[in-house]
């Protein structure tokens, strides 16, 4: 109990400025990179949790985790993105204040990444969420092979055992790694590559254009509800 109060007090502290940032008016004029003083706030408390989180153990990463992105409005693609299906990376994600299921699990399972969570314990896993009778998408967490993974959803917000969400039927699941047909409990069978699917495929290539002009982007992700070229007019 001792060593899960700190915990909690880091997160109290970074969802609290996460919220005064989201409450916080834009700036008239940002400075020279464009990015303005509400946006350069939520970064940073997303980087900090990040570096935070490298001392973790996995339990708490994934609390914190789970808590952080679970802040986010919920938005579906086409109220926000203006399109059908989108898979937001998750700096869009954070800029933009809002995602849906999908941009949600794609933030953690690439925040619980960064924090050095290794790739085979994580998969985004579709499942069918049968109270709501529609697609959705969680994190699994398995602490080793075969075992029952942890799930972390925005519809529950508390990390379970999948056995204990018999509300969502697995589909499939998936990393860089590799796609698996999903069970219940922790039988999948592996399937092959995942670079059959596009909208994989086409966030890991956003990654890596944002990774190579990362204030560039994030100025641009303010905009997302203008084009790209009325976005590119507010940026340097």
């Amino acid at each position: 109990m001792s060593s899960y109060w700190p915990l909690r007090l880091c997160m109290m502290m970074a969802l609290t400025l996460l919220v005064a940032c989201a409450g916080t008016p834009k700036v008239e004029k940002p400075i020279s990179d464009g990015i303005n003083t509400e946006t350069r706030q939520r970064v940073a408390v997303w980087k900090q949790l990040i570096e935070n989180g490298t001392k973790w153990s996995d339990i708490q990463k994934l609390n914190s985790v789970n808590d952080f992105v679970n802040e986010v409005e919920f938005v579906d693609d086409i109220y926000h993105w203006k399109k059908q299906d989108y898979w937001a990376t998750p700096l869009q994600t954070l800029v933009s204040k809002a995602g849906d299921c999908e941009d949600l699990s794609i933030a953690k399972y690439f925040t619980l990444k960064a924090m050095g969570l290794e790739e085979n314990k994580l998969r985004l896993t579709y499942v069918k969420a049968l109270k709501i009778n529609k697609a959705h998408m969680v994190v699994s967490y398995f602490a080793r092979p075969g075992v029952e993974p942890l799930v972390l959803d925005n519809l529950n917000k508390t990390i379970l055992p999948a056995s204990k969400r018999l509300d969502l039927l697995p589909v499939y699941s998936f990393n860089v790694d590799g796609l698996w047909l999903a069970k219940r409990g922790a039988n999948s069978r592996y399937t092959g590559s995942s670079e059959r699917m596009s909208l994989w495929q086409g966030l890991l290539r956003s990654m890596d254009v944002e990774a190579s002009n990362e204030a560039a982007m994030i100025c641009l992700y303010q905009y997302y509800d203008l084009s790209d070229e009325k976005a590119k007019t507010f940026c340097p």
